[in-house]
């Protein structure tokens, strides 16, 4: 029996669907069973219940319904924790010391969507917080957009090749596995592009958007690490607090 279990352990790079699953399905688990039986109550549930109680936010001025609050909270959400800080991560050079950890992977895969400095992930839930707090989500509608975010963010960054077409269809509304891609590409301008999280429309229309055959992407950085140190999570971690060299390993050599 154990061999077997080694056995399919062994080969699961191969299956990289079974790999998402696993790695999905454990992460949904324990967010329910969290929310189930949480040690602290979230701050983004108190801001919710604030707006709730104030009668703050765009659901409540607009005085939208179930499927009108979905909507816009979805819409503010994704724009404010997506797209926008992602956006404000590369613009920074501050911010961008601590994102530049995601973008250090040279292997992108489902993991990638995991990788992030800690500092990132308190700015990131600042802007969330923002988002919740203008459109006044209550917490179920945070809780739909948590989930579509949580499997999106798995989807475009999984290692999987679609059909060209299906690919491009949906990147006309989602975010699809090649337009992120687009944007883990070692090279400005495409690291520069293709900011959204769950929805392509922002970069469609605020002009961030942009194309790579996915046989011209190459992952990495140009510089700032040499690429053969993107495992190397210890330095990883130090490094924004030091200056930032342009030295590294450069692709174009």
């Amino acid at each position: 029996m154990w061999q077997a279990i080694l056995d399919h352990f062994s080969n699961l790079e191969q299956r990289p669907l079974e790999r998402l699953a696993f790695l999905v399905g454990g992460l949904l688990l324990f967010w329910i069973i969290e929310g189930a039986i949480p040690l602290l109550e979230p701050h983004y549930k108190r801001t919710s219940d604030w707006s709730r109680r104030q009668g703050f936010g765009l659901v409540y001025w607009t005085g939208a319904g179930v499927v009108g609050t979905i909507l816009i909270s979805f819409l503010v959400l994704d724009f404010f924790g997506g797209w926008l800080v992602h956006l404000t991560e590369h613009k920074l050079a501050l911010l961008w010391r601590f994102h530049v950890v995601h973008h250090a992977d040279n292997n992108v895969d489902v993991t990638t969507g995991l990788r992030h400095h800690p500092v990132e992930s308190v700015l990131r839930g600042l802007f969330f917080f923002a988002g919740i707090g203008l459109s006044g989500a209550p917490m179920y509608a945070v809780m739909i957009f948590q989930t579509a975010l949580v499997l999106a963010t798995a989807f475009t960054h999984a290692n999987i090749s679609l059909p060209r077409w299906l690919d491009r269809g949906l990147s006309y509304v989602l975010v699809s596995p090649n337009m992120h891609k687009v944007h883990h590409h070692w090279q400005q301008p495409y690291t520069d592009s293709n900011y959204g999280a769950v929805l392509s429309i922002w970069d469609r229309l605020l002009g961030t958007y942009r194309k790579l055959d996915p046989k011209e992407i190459r992952y990495g950085l140009d510089r700032y690490y040499p690429n053969e140190e993107d495992e190397n999570f210890g330095m990883l971690l130090r490094k924004p607090f030091s200056p930032l060299s342009p030295e590294g390993g450069t692709k174009a050599e």
